[in-house]
């Protein structure tokens, strides 16, 4: 699930990214604007997902997944998009434009 505040005064987004796996020990974030390294996103256990904030700018989309467990790639099921990659699969696709 993707969650997204705009600032007034910045031309910024903040994007919560939000991935729920019962078995996962560990779940990362692999972005282009990560160029795609891992970031590492944290259990919150009263939820039961794994989050991560990001800061990105806005009016612009970025393609990314989720890596679980270091092995097995899933895609966010609430996703702006999705695009076709050069695996056969797809990647998840996060908007930051501005809605007025």
């Amino acid at each position: 699930m993707l969650t997204k505040r705009f600032f007034k005064t910045k031309d910024e987004a903040e994007v919560t990214f939000e991935f729920s796996h019962p078995q996962a020990k560990k779940v990362e974030l692999v972005a282009e604007f990560t160029d795609w390294q891992p970031l590492a996103m944290r259990f919150v256990k009263k939820d039961g997902a794994f989050k991560l904030k990001q800061r990105l700018p806005v009016d612009k989309q970025y393609h990314f997944k989720y890596l679980i467990d270091g092995t097995k790639w899933d895609n966010d099921h609430n996703a702006d998009a999705y695009v076709p990659n050069g695996f056969g699969t797809e990647n998840s696709v996060v908007n930051t434009q501005r809605i007025v």
